[in-house]
């Protein structure tokens, strides 16, 4: 029987936990170092990820959603302290944009469920952060230091994690091969190409998206940075103008 998660590490202190029975394809990423780990994102939250975390680590850990999405945050019940954006702090206590038959719904839809689980049982984690964080805030592990970079546009609050010293660039929902999702309400597709500009300055070395391959080269930020500039200075940049194809990725707006 196909395993919910699927770990690979990625060097001798950092791990891609994934959840491949997702249709997105969802990763989180664990960070240890000498005295705490992150974990970059938890996962749906239908199994429990702190049971692999354990797996791999007894320091304490840091839970941190690159973004407040049902599909990113799910095992956030396992780590009372966890951190989140100041932009979707709302979205932590109660008003998240999504009814709960919509998000179960679309856990049903969209997952090849474990034998036996009970959707109706699903609920979105809702709760306090330990720290709020901001644009260039650090979080510090001993002997890693990650640099929090907002760049909204497929979400208000949205994230990406720069570990400068690696040249690591977790970038959640914001790059990914496959389909960007920036036609939500929710989404500014003008913040996403801010967004793009932002990263795409960076020297990366490795790319860690938060969906779909794990095959992804820095070079793939140019490209969606590109793409985007081309968009609006076409007049297409804003919601209601489509889905843009561009081969190994595309963005719908």
């Amino acid at each position: 029987m196909k395993l919910w998660f699927t770990i690979d590490q990625i060097d001798t202190d950092t791990y891609c936990i994934s959840e491949y029975r997702h249709w997105e394809e969802t990763h989180c990423y664990l960070l240890e170092g000498k005295d705490r780990t992150l974990l970059i994102d938890t996962g749906l939250g239908i199994c429990n990820i702190a049971n692999e975390v354990r797996k791999l680590t007894d320091k304490p850990v840091i839970a941190v959603a690159t973004h407040i999405h049902w599909d990113h945050i799910g095992g956030h019940r396992y780590y009372p302290e966890f951190y989140a954006h100041e932009a979707e702090l709302d979205w932590l206590s109660g008003r998240f944009p999504l009814t709960m038959d919509t998000i179960r719904k679309m856990v049903i839809d969209h997952c090849d469920l474990p034998e036996g689980y009970n959707v109706n049982t699903y609920e979105v984690f809702q709760g306090t952060p330990k720290r709020v964080l901001q644009d260039g805030d650090f979080i510090d592990l001993g002997d890693r230091r990650i640099t929090v970079l907002h760049t909204p546009g497929h979400s208000p609050g949205h994230m990406c994690f720069w570990e400068a010293e690696r040249e690591y660039l977790f970038t959640g929902d914001l790059v990914y091969k496959d389909t960007l999702f920036a036609y939500y309400p929710s989404t500014d597709p003008q913040a996403y190409l801010q967004s793009l500009e932002k990263i795409a300055e960076l020297p990366v070395k490795r790319v860690f998206p938060g969906h779909h391959t794990l095959n992804i080269q820095p070079e793939i930020l140019i490209r969606m940075r590109d793409a985007f500039r081309q968009l609006d200075l076409q007049g297409k940049l804003h919601h209601g103008s489509g889905t843009f194809d561009y081969g190994d990725w595309a963005v719908w707006l």
